[in-house]
């Protein structure tokens, strides 16, 4: 402990071995229904990924870093007292940051999950939960500028070092021959199966392959017999190639990160978002998007929820359908026209990964993208003359470059 103590590069590979622990205990605990009910779709994963991502895998590379630097340029490090700085912010901006997504996790789920007398939800509104964690983002946002400051403190350091070291280009090696001698001390050495197996090479390699086949092996199967193991769902139908395209502008976007697909069994849930997700709801998606954070609301069965001309506006201005909400505007889905040169190739890699088109489906992918976009088209302004009034002024101010609602991104 006491080489730890005056070792800045060891303090911080202790301290992200430390994080390491901590990361990977919590994940089977995650796997418990009590606490996997609390946690997951809340900012518990938020703190629990940070925790992995800031500290294990930060800090190890910042000791990393440190060592390397001093070893290229065969130097030693320029400021312990900046290494021990930014080692302290660094420790500090993780606690700052991770602390207040747990208790926001609690608040969340308690929101979620409570229940009037009558049987009714206490917060029907959604947002009524994400306006009030919003005070645990702007604590986050200290912490993560914490540990930012400590890496300025990092950059400056090791450019110090480098100015006053002398890059090695390389380093002179020790050529070790059959009667060279080792000097070697090993203390209370135990010689144990594993112990001898490290030592062969060969036979390690083989034994880890067989293991690591075992394992691909339950994962595999399961999914080539998926259809014996899956209930088929008759209202669930291949998506359209419109719908591709919109599941596509909905990974680009990111929207998984924020919003999650898969209602889960629990009574809250079912009072919320209505029906909870089975497992022959998700057959023809490919990737699945269940997502892991309820920043905003499910969107399983957001389908026919709301109105057309609805989806349009939120895209355009959140608050204004959904006042409160911290979503971020997407004006771009309005005006960008849709790409679908690569519709087509879509639809058959989908048929590849086994979803169930038709030659007709496959050959008739454009009539029916486009039948579908107008109809889309008409039913908002159906719902929303004001739009139609808007689509006209652009028609008549833009001429030519015009590109019609039904040929822009938002309508996927």
């Amino acid at each position: 402990w006491n080489k730890v103590r005056k070792n800045h590069i060891l303090k911080f590979f202790v301290l992200s071995i430390t994080c390491y622990g901590m990361a990977t205990f919590e994940g089977p605990m995650l796997a418990t229904k009590k606490l996997n009910s609390i946690a997951h779709f809340t900012d518990w994963i938020v703190a629990h990924v940070h925790i992995g991502t800031l500290g294990w895998n930060g800090f190890m590379a910042f000791g990393v870093i440190y060592w390397l630097v001093e070893k290229l340029w065969n130097t030693k490090i320029y400021s312990k007292i900046y290494a021990n700085i930014h080692l302290f912010l660094g420790t500090l901006g993780i606690i700052i940051y991770v602390i207040p997504m747990y208790w926001s996790a609690i608040v969340q789920s308690k929101m979620w999950k409570g229940f009037n007398p009558d049987g009714t939800l206490i917060n029907k509104n959604f947002l009524d939960s994400v306006i009030s964690i919003i005070p645990f983002y702007k604590i986050r946002f200290i912490g993560g500028f914490l540990y930012m400051l400590g890496m300025i403190f990092m950059i400056y350091n090791l450019y110090k070092t480098i100015k006053k070291g002398e890059f090695i280009n390389d380093e002179v090696s020790k050529t070790i021959t059959e009667n060279s001698k080792i000097e070697y001390e090993v203390e209370n050495e135990e010689v144990n199966f594993h112990s001898l197996l490290e030592r062969k090479p060969i036979i390690f390699i083989i034994l880890t392959v067989i293991v690591v086949s075992i394992g691909g092996l339950v994962e595999i199967i399961p999914t080539m017999v998926i259809k014996s193991n899956i209930p088929t769902i008759s209202s669930v139908k291949p998506y359209t190639p419109l719908e591709l395209e919109g599941r596509d502008i909905y990974i680009r976007e990111g929207c998984n990160g924020c919003h999650s697909q898969m209602v889960r069994p629990f009574r809250d849930e079912v009072v919320r978002y209505r029906e909870y997700s089975k497992a022959g709801e998700f057959v023809y998606d490919h990737p699945f998007l269940w997502g892991s954070k309820r920043t905003g609301p499910d969107l399983a069965r957001e389908g026919g929820k709301n109105t057309n001309s609805w989806h349009l506006q939120h895209m355009y201005d959140p608050r204004y359908t959904s006042p409160g909400s911290i979503m971020p505007r997407y004006p771009w889905l309005i005006y960008r026209k849709l790409d679908i040169s690569n519709t087509l190739l879509k639809m058959y890699s989908m048929k590849k990964l086994g979803v169930t088109y038709s030659k007709r489906d496959i050959e008739n992918t454009y009539n029916y993208l486009d039948r579908q976009a107008v109809f889309l088209e008409q039913q908002i302004y159906k719902e929303s003359p004001e739009i139609k009034k808007q689509i006209e002024f652009q028609k008549k101010y833009y001429g030519n470059k015009f590109i019609p609602l039904k040929d822009r991104e938002i309508i996927a």
